[in-house]
């Protein structure tokens, strides 16, 4: 993975709770229960997304296609809604700014859907 700072960064989104699915291999990375981020190496059984390793992120379904359209390296989301999922490989070109970027849009679309009182006390984390 090329992608040294993707932990740390994902970790520093207001509200941020990691953990590790063993049964998946994936690393996720949620709101209050919510996935935003995950981080896996599917195999080679796993076509296209199979020997590289990939984080899903929740996107826009406009902007997901627009991306898939511009970058080799954007997929549609591997083993989740593929409308509203995209599929980065970690292990290819993409920016690392447009990476950051599509981290941080998929922490606020997941935290536009909590509850409102949850959305000020995470947010309120960030000002402390």
């Amino acid at each position: 993975m090329r992608y040294e700072w993707l932990d740390s960064y994902l970790l520093s989104l207001p509200g941020t709770e990691k953990d590790y699915k063993p049964e998946w291999g994936w690393f996720r990375y949620m709101l209050r229960g919510k996935l935003f981020a995950a981080v896996c190496s599917p195999g080679p059984e796993h076509k296209i997304y199979g020997g590289h390793d990939i984080i899903n992120l929740k996107c826009d379904p406009a902007k997901a296609e627009l991306l898939r359209a511009e970058y080799p390296d954007i997929l549609p989301g591997f083993y989740s809604d593929k409308r509203t999922w995209i599929a980065c490989f970690l292990d290819g070109e993409l920016p690392d700014e447009l990476l950051r970027e599509l981290c941080a849009d998929s922490h606020r679309l997941v935290l536009e859907k909590l509850p409102k009182y949850v959305q000020r006390e995470i947010l309120a984390t960030r000002e402390d």
